[in-house]
């Protein structure tokens, strides 16, 4: 053999977890702080990563192509997901629908995903059980938690890009201490929210739809028939709506702004206090009887209607959604069951005495209990917060935010949290929030000094 003719090549090693060689330069970290920014997520530099070969599973190869999305750690309630574009909702709610866990964005390089993907199906192909990223360290996937949210493990590893904020908040000087007793204080704002009292009804119907025809066409047909009905036209108003007044019966839009119906019936139905609440759902998207039967089984959805759908369909499916339904009681939006409120004791004193890891259990345990208590989820974003695990704060204060669109104390420590992370942007949208809600002319000077520092 000449000395110009190649040598055969070796094949690729072999066992659990080859490792994957490449002379690919080192990611440019400000070209990932620029996406992590612009989206609002954290970033994921995939080179760092390991992750079971397993997690491809999930989504089809064509399809992680196509949208350049990768599942890089997949939990019992949650997956971590790698996105070229993260502010591509639809491939989130999908996911979210077809594996039942919640779906957190992460920004990545686009052609870094491709190269990932390529060798993580190559490897797969090989009947390989884990994908160790070229500048990974030799280690097993990450394990398990049992709670959902971006793992703490991740957000402090190499992997996880954090951009640093050009001008810290110092946490313990701007962080709310728990006191586990703040109040949203007066009656919950219900903007866009619409009803009024009809004269002899029997059971109130709320109908959640965005589009103001469906929402009048409903109300006309549902009133003529007895019924008293309130309307919401985005997710976050119709969690208020179910608070406030608890309805009998719910009227679902699955395809919703700013949160799809699918996280609000998880959310309702996930609840101890709410989750006796029938919910009719109601698409044009999702077609045909699988899918009707998916949102039963999953989703625990009591009936199911396709648009454009008829007069006579929705009256007797919320006949049938309502047949055998107690009445819902008349109750204070702002108190807790008996349960709910001994975690929150028990959560109290174990937070008094130095347990902080204690207390969140109890808070979890609180909330799992009554999911759409606005005071609850504040206090364990303030726990999260003081324990240093910054992302899942964030998306603690994001819920009570939901259920409480102007609570002064979550959006200013909403915004100190995302200032702490890093997403300038994200914090001045929030200082800008929170100035609106400010209780007092010296608070808001105070904050409107402060974001004229960053801008």
């Amino acid at each position: 053999m000449s000395g110009d003719e190649q040598q055969p090549k070796p094949p690729p090693a072999s066992g659990r977890a080859s490792r994957i060689m490449t002379t690919d330069p080192e990611l440019d970290p400000r070209r990932l702080a620029a996406l992590s920014q612009t989206y609002g997520v954290p970033g994921v530099d995939l080179d760092q990563i390991t992750f079971p070969l397993a997690n491809l599973e999930l989504i089809p190869m064509e399809i992680a192509r196509r949208h350049r999305v990768l599942p890089f750690l997949v939990q019992a309630d949650t997956v971590c997901l790698a996105m070229a574009d993260p502010g591509e909702k639809r491939v989130v709610e999908e996911l979210e629908f077809v594996t039942g866990r919640r779906v957190f964005p992460y920004a990545a390089v686009p052609e870094q995903i491709l190269q990932t993907l390529e060798r993580a199906f190559s490897a797969k192909d090989r009947r390989e059980e884990q994908y160790v990223g070229p500048r990974a360290p030799q280690r097993n996937a990450p394990t398990e938690r049992a709670r959902p949210g971006p793992p703490t493990s991740l957000a402090t590893s190499p992997g996880i890009f954090k951009p640093v904020s050009p001008r810290p908040v110092p946490l313990e000087e701007n962080f709310d201490m728990p006191e586990f007793s703040t109040p949203p204080g007066k009656a919950l704002p219900l903007d866009a929210a619409f009803g009024a009292e009809s004269p002899g009804a029997s059971r109130t119907l709320l109908v959640v739809d965005d589009e103001e025809d469906i929402r009048r066409l409903l109300r006309r047909v549902l009133e003529d028939r007895g019924f008293r009905v309130l309307e919401a036209d985005r997710g976050s108003v119709a969690l208020q709506m179910v608070k406030a007044h608890t309805p009998d019966g719910i009227l679902l839009d699955a395809m919703l702004p700013e949160m799809h119906g699918f996280d609000i019936c998880r959310r309702i139905k996930g609840s101890q206090r709410y989750g006796h609440i029938p919910i009719l759902m109601i698409s044009a998207v999702y077609r045909g009887w699988r899918f009707a039967e998916d949102l039963k089984s999953a989703y625990g959805v009591n009936g199911y209607l396709e648009k454009p759908f008829r007069i006579t369909d929705v009256v007797a499916a919320v006949e049938a959604m309502l047949a055998g339904a107690p009445k819902t009681a008349d109750h204070d939006p702002e108190a807790l069951t008996a349960e709910a409120e001994e975690a929150l004791r028990v959560g109290m004193d174990a937070y008094k005495a130095g347990d902080a890891d204690l207390a969140v259990h109890h808070l979890e345990r609180a909330i799992s209990l009554d999911s759409l208590s606005y005071r609850l989820h504040f206090n364990l974003a303030l726990l999260l917060g003081r324990k240093g695990d910054v992302f899942r704060a964030i998306q603690e204060l994001e819920t009570a935010i939901d259920l409480h669109p102007k609570s002064f104390p979550a959006l200013k420590n909403l915004a100190v949290l995302y200032q702490k992370a890093g997403f300038k942007n994200k914090a001045i949208e929030m200082w800008e929030r929170a100035i609106g809600q400010s209780p007092d002319d010296a608070t808001r000077g105070q904050l409107k000094e402060h974001l004229m520092s960053l801008l």
